[in-house]
Parts: structure tokens; C-alpha cells; sequence
């Protein structure tokens, strides 16, 4: 089913290498907003050696941000020395596609990391890649996510109680 990923885990950072190697995943593919930075643009120190340490080990990293702000996610893509795409339109397939073009690899090689399951992970179990969902930084949210978090929430139980 297009709502449930592929793995869960509680942040970004959680993702090892060892996971990656396991499920064959060759590159990844970021969501931005409260799955690497919070509410107010912060990036911790924890998730820019997270970057550089699964890059080290030769996984490809990108960002496909939905933000209509350029500069925003220009900056995370800088600090982490990844390359974006911003105003992704997920759940849309263009993004996805325009990013897996850039990475070259096949999609189930390719695992979609994000916080929210109407975006980022019926986006990239769309375009048949491997999917990852992590728990929000903040708790504050935006206006246009705070709406679906409760629906979130229970597809999230679900998904804990079958573990």
C-alpha cells in the first residue's frame, strides 16, 4: 500500500550503513523541512556528520525539498555538500524522477527519506523506491502539515504494532 514505508526509524541519523548495505540502497534521497532542519532552519551538528560519514561509505546523497524557498534549502544543500531540488511538487513523480536521472541509479537502489507520509512516502513508493520515515524534529509545525499529522499518527501506530 502507497501510505506505508518501506522502514521507520525515529530520526535521520538512525540510518546506518549497515542498514543501506543490507537493503542494497546506492543512494538516498532527503526531505528538508523537519527531517534535517527544524522549524528554524537549524541544522545540527549530529546530522552534518551523519551526511559526510554515509557519503564516506559511497552512498549518494540528494535533497528534494517541496519548500518554494531557493535559498533555504541552496543553504542545507551547501553545509551538507549535496546537490537539491527545491519546489519538488511530492508526491508528484517529477521530482523523484528529475532527481533518479541525476543519481543514475534504479529505483529500488534509490531509498526516499522524509518525515511525512503524504509527501515523501507516497511519492517515492510512486516511483518504486525504497522508502524511509522518520519522526519530525519539532513537534510545531506548519499550517499545511498540522492538518494531516493525526491521520500520520495512526498509520504510525500501525506500523510500530507490526514490528
Amino acid at each position: 500500500m502507497f501510505l506505508y514505508p518501506n522502514a521507520y526509524f525515529e530520526k535521520v541519523q538512525d540510518i546506518t550503513i549497515q542498514f543501506l548495505i543490507k537493503n542494497k540502497i546506492k543512494a538516498m534521497i532527503l526531505d528538508v523541512d523537519n527531517t534535517l532542519i527544524d522549524k528554524k532552519e537549524n541544522l545540527s551538528e549530529e546530522i552534518i556528520n551523519w551526511a559526510k560519514e554515509i557519503k564516506g561509505q559511497g552512498v549518494k546523497l540528494y535533497i528534494l525539498s517541496n519548500s518554494n524557498k531557493k535559498q533555504k534549502v541552496e543553504k542545507i544543500s551547501k553545509k551538507l555538500d549535496i546537490p537539491y531540488v527545491y519546489f519538488g511538487t511530492k508526491p508528484l513523480k517529477r521530482g523523484f524522477n528529475k532527481v533518479k536521472k541525476a543519481l543514475r541509479e534504479e529505483d529500488s537502489r534509490i531509498a526516499v527519506v522524509g518525515d511525512q507520509i503524504f509527501t515523501d512516502i507516497i511519492g517515492g513508493n510512486r516511483s518504486k523506491m525504497f522508502t524511509i520515515l522518520v519522526e519530525p524534529i519539532n513537534e510545531k509545525e506548519y499550517w499545511y502539515t498540522a492538518w494531516k499529522r493525526p491521520i500520520e499518527n495512526r498509520i504510525k501506530r500501525k506500523i510500530q504494532k507490526e514490528k
